[in-house]
């Protein structure tokens, strides 16, 4: 595992593959009280927690740290220069998730662990943003702040939850889902997406202007602003107009742009259409959010709950997610760029889950279908986990290094 893509896909998939199945069982659990499950922590956020920092920065180091310098152009680190932030991450989840029932102390410990690791894990990265003379900077620069920010609203989700401040650390954490994860990806969107489109159609020109990046970033950084009103500032109507208005602009924006990167053409090339399709729900998520705001000030009760909050995490991020790592393991593998008949199948799946996420959110609909839309979850994260973390530990089929 010399490449650094190796090591951090492999634990990304194993933190991904616990978190997920360990989802499963607290619904079963739920429903019928099968495994007796004790709760140290409300599960609600040790799933929330999970899921916005256990397995992302993983799969985040394996991208940053092969593509990053070549962006830079410094020189790429080897995975044993990664081992122990990485580490540290991956075992701090795992003993977060069984501290969640043992011990809440337990639980802190391992998400210290995590946070140490992520911190380290960032601050190596930035070592090679400042070591760079590279003229463009701008995409790993923001991807790099991203990281800081998930830093510390980790480290702050740790203190408020030593506090039992739960609701601060809830918002901390969703927090760092829009001013981390998803500050990256886009980052990373805009300037691999493009790319990766026209090379392979070439029809597509390439078009990312900076003003598109600041867009991105800065819708980011408003819904961030939203969760920290919502939280000091509950029931304000007036601010519900100013994001409900802001969401359906820049959501109409955002899949007006999907649509210019070429959504449409790329459906003749599965591994470039998962890429298109996981881009266009940041779009759909926004507008989804202000159709939810707009019943929620007609009705006087969220009517569609957490469903934007789904169409975010599972639409945009758990798609873009399985194309993005399925594309760099194929490359740097040495095999060929392409999703094969099992994968395809599996992104689809994934879309009908978030379908069913979507109707499992809103009021009235029976429990039993948040049930279902954890098990086809698991199902499609652990069967695309099987077909791709054997690879991690064997040499390229093409005898390249790397």
């Amino acid at each position: 595992m010399v490449a650094p893509h190796r090591l951090s896909f492999f634990l990304a998939m194993l933190v991904l593959v616990a978190a997920s199945g360990w989802w499963l069982l607290v619904h079963i659990d739920r429903v019928h009280g099968w495994f007796g499950l004790g709760y140290a922590l409300p599960p609600t956020l040790t799933h929330a927690a999970v899921m916005v920092f256990g397995f992302m920065p993983l799969f985040f180091s394996g991208f940053l740290f092969t593509a990053g310098p070549n962006w830079l152009r410094v020189e790429h680190p080897t995975a044993q220069q990664l081992q122990w932030p990485l580490g540290l991450q991956a075992g701090g989840w795992l003993l977060w998730l069984a501290g969640a029932h043992w011990h809440a102390g337990v639980a802190l410990a391992g998400l210290a662990l995590a946070c140490a690791g992520l911190a380290w894990m960032v601050g190596f990265f930035w070592r090679l943003i400042l070591a760079s003379r590279a003229p463009d900077r701008m995409h790993a620069k923001a991807a790099g702040v991203g990281g800081l920010v998930g830093s510390l609203c980790l480290a702050g989700a740790g203190v408020a939850l030593a506090g039992e401040q739960t609701a601060l650390a809830l918002v901390l954490v969703r927090g760092a889902l829009w001013g981390f994860i998803v500050v990256t990806y886009v980052s990373v969107a805009h300037r691999m997406l493009p790319f990766f489109t026209a090379n392979v159609l070439p029809t597509v020109k390439s078009w990312r202007p900076y003003w598109l990046l600041w867009l991105m970033l800065g819708v980011a950084a408003f819904e961030v602003l939203a969760l920290w009103v919502d939280f000091l500032l509950p029931a304000a109507v007036a601010w519900t107009w100013v994001v409900m208005a802001v969401e359906l602009a820049a959501g109409a924006l955002l899949v007006g742009l999907a649509l210019r990167w070429g959504l449409a053409q790329s459906f003749g090339i599965p591994l470039l259409a998962m890429l298109h399709i996981g881009f266009v729900w940041l779009g759909l998520t926004l507008l989804y959010s202000a159709a939810s705001q707009a019943l929620w000030l007609s009705r006087g009760s969220p009517v569609l709950g957490l469903g934007a909050l789904h169409a975010l995490s599972m639409g945009f991020l758990g798609s873009v997610m399985i194309a993005m790592v399925t594309r760099v393991s194929c490359g740097h593998s040495g095999r060929p760029l392409v999703a094969d008949k099992l994968v395809w199948a599996l992104f689809w799946l994934l879309q009908i889950t978030v379908g069913l996420r979507l109707i499992a959110a809103v009021q009235g609909v029976p429990a039993w279908l948040t049930g279902l839309v954890a098990l086809l979850w698991a199902v499609v994260v652990t069967a695309w986990t099987l077909r791709y973390a054997s690879w991690y530990g064997r040499p390229r089929i093409d005898g390249k290094p790397g």
